[in-house]
């Protein structure tokens, strides 16, 4: 029955696809995360197996929660510049994006750069420096 419904909607189609969009996009962010390994999880042991994939699933989580977060400020701050949003196309962003998140080298975290509670980094707004 579902072949028949695939075949006669195209709003069901788009659907899926769009599902299926979603979870390429999981996929490659994982993939992008664990970069060293290739992808691969190559424990002997099942508990560190365990281990590295809740890490990976820990940091995939972080990163969506990060651009989320963002995203809704990014937004909210066109509307309090007076840019135009237009909210048919909020529909259509992704936090699964991390071309801006260095993936590689070393990391420093600063006790002294500590974010308030309820504070956030700056947004980069077009045109300024």
């Amino acid at each position: 029955l579902f072949i028949l419904d695939w075949l006669q909607s195209v709003e069901l189609r788009r659907r899926v696809h769009a599902g299926l969009n979603k979870g390429e996009a999981r996929n490659s962010l994982a993939r992008a995360v664990f970069f060293n390994r290739l992808g691969e999880i190559r424990d002997r042991s099942f508990e560190q197996q365990r281990y590295r994939a809740s890490g990976l699933n820990l940091v995939t989580a972080a990163i969506v929660l990060w651009n989320t977060v963002y995203l809704e400020r990014a937004t909210q701050g066109l509307v309090e510049a007076g840019k135009p949003v237009d909210g048919e196309l909020l529909q259509f962003l992704s936090p699964l994006g991390w071309e801006h998140i260095n993936l590689t080298g070393d990391y420093v975290w600063r006790q002294s750069r500590r974010l308030e509670d309820g504070k956030f980094r700056p947004l980069r707004m077009p045109g300024k420096p």
